[in-house]
């Protein structure tokens, strides 16, 4: 007979490791579908599809300007969506996210290298819109859900780090194989393996979010009101206002931008020094891996260091020692062993901060959340989310479109593939280096800085809401199903 689960005092499952493998599943989910545009979308585009680095990069800015616009609004709608949905909202949302990621990804990466250039640009943007207002579906909701599974600070950081753990299962497995799969022997891209890859992932996406969707409990109900019936309704702009007036919810935002403008800046640079400099594109994801390996090291010591320390704490240590593994990156050491050492020494340093940083960034979030209700009344969870997101879409646009432009600056021309010149590559060796160190000083000052819910600050603000909704009266909302 099978055993029945242990409840809490509301009649919910209790919080446990089940919670925690399917909010990592959703993230793995996500990731899936996000790993091919973080590792290979633009040398798909500027080297197999020749697009050409100009062309690519207007057309990639544009994109991701609506991209990031598109995240607010989506996000205030899903604020204002009352409706009582069979599935509850937030998995109904993200369900229709998922399925559309398979179909979209698939249209984005067709290999069509020969046909018109106005053709492929159409493939581009049509492709890129839709696949990013179906992510956009799926992973806000995603995102503000870790607020409705628990309320608990330590339970947060540990559905937090989890998360980071789908990750970087996310990105780990496509970044270690896709360059062993998709370059060839010239390392050059096979862009009919890229669009294969592309169905696959999609569809391990779709199955690992469907495995979250079933196995997540929702403990906080998603259209709670802490407010009186006479309260005003919810307005999009005093919730952008709210945003602004934020430390945490900017705090975390700026290191979030940071990170994407430097790393995710520097990925297209990272493969062309791979390629040309030290002469092997197949390593590069394998490299890769060994700078996030340290963040496994202390992934089960996480919950104690958040516990003892608090979680802008841990950050702000580890945001350091990432700054000194990216000054690293200028040790003059060659294209040689030495300097392919050297390079993997660095990427440890940078990996085992950023470790810190990654494992609690979204209990970070979920805490900004929170104090945009204990400061000014309402949760507006898919909006202070989205918001987040729209920077970050931002700097996820305006990092590779700068960056290809300088790269275009620096020397390097996509049709030419991995025949690039050595001074071309020593010059992304440089590049390189410039953004991760951007990016984790940026991060320091950040968390540092700006984000200002220290553990005591946490304790205060948790106790004052629970308390705060404890009393509230609850009002009722429409009992509508779709």
């Amino acid at each position: 007979m099978k055993k029945a689960p242990k409840l809490d005092a509301n009649g919910y499952r209790l919080f446990g490791m089940r919670d925690k493998v399917a909010y990592a599943a959703g993230d793995l989910g996500c990731n899936m579908s996000f790993a091919l545009k973080s590792s290979i979308m633009a040398i798909f585009w500027t080297q197999f599809m020749a697009l050409g680095e100009t062309l690519y990069a207007t057309l990639f800015l544009v994109v991701q300007i609506w991209d990031a616009i598109n995240d607010p609004l989506l996000g205030s709608m899903f604020d204002a969506d009352k409706r009582r949905y069979k599935n509850g909202k937030f998995k109904t949302y993200i369900f229709i996210g998922a399925l559309g990621l398979l179909f979209s990804g698939l249209f984005f990466y067709l290999p069509l290298p020969n046909a018109p250039k106005v053709m492929r640009c159409i493939l581009f943007v049509l492709g890129y819109v839709l696949w990013d207002a179906f992510y956009t579906v799926a992973n806000v909701p995603y995102g503000s859900m870790m607020s409705v599974i628990t309320t608990n600070g330590s339970e947060r950081a540990q559905l937090s780090t989890w998360r980071s753990i789908g990750s970087m299962v996310g990105n780990i497995v496509p970044m270690v194989l896709l360059p062993l799969l998709c370059y060839d022997a010239s390392n050059n891209l096979k862009g009919e393996v890229v669009f294969v890859a592309a169905l696959i992932m999609g569809a391990i996406g779709l199955l690992c979010f469907i495995f979250m969707l079933k196995k997540t409990t929702i403990r906080v109900e998603e259209n709670s009101v802490t407010i009186s019936e006479d309260a005003p309704k919810f307005n999009v702009f005093k919730a952008m206002g709210n945003f602004l007036k934020n430390p945490p919810a900017i705090g975390a935002t700026l290191a979030a931008m940071a990170m994407f403008l430097g790393m995710q800046g520097s990925s297209t640079a990272t493969t062309v020094l791979f390629q040309s400099y030290f002469g092997n594109a197949k390593i590069s994801g394998i490299i890769m891996l060994i700078g996030y390996l340290p963040m496994f090291l202390f992934m089960p010591f996480i919950k104690k260091i958040v516990d003892k320390y608090g979680k802008k704490e841990a950050c702000t240590v580890g945001s350091a020692v990432s700054v000194f593994g990216a000054l690293l990156l200028f040790l003059p050491l060659g294209n040689g062993s030495a300097g392919l050492i050297g390079y993997v020494i660095a990427q440890v340093f940078f990996g085992l901060g950023l470790g810190f940083y990654t494992c609690v960034s979204w209990a970070l979030m979920a805490d900004a959340i929170d104090y945009n209700e204990w400061k000014n009344g309402t949760k507006e969870e898919g909006t202070v989310y989205s918001l987040h997101s729209f920077f970050r879409k931002l700097a996820q646009g305006l990092g590779p479109s700068a960056v290809i432009l300088i790269m275009g600056l620096l020397g390097y021309v996509g049709e030419k593939g991995a025949d690039q010149t050595f001074a071309v590559a020593v010059n992304m060796k440089w590049l390189v280096a410039a953004l991760y160190s951007f990016s984790a000083i940026v991060m320091f000052i950040s968390i540092a800085f700006i984000y200002n819910l220290n553990k005591k600050k946490v304790a205060e603000m948790t106790a004052d809401l629970e308390a705060r909704r404890a009393k509230a009266p609850v009002v009722a909302e429409s009992s509508e199903e779709a």
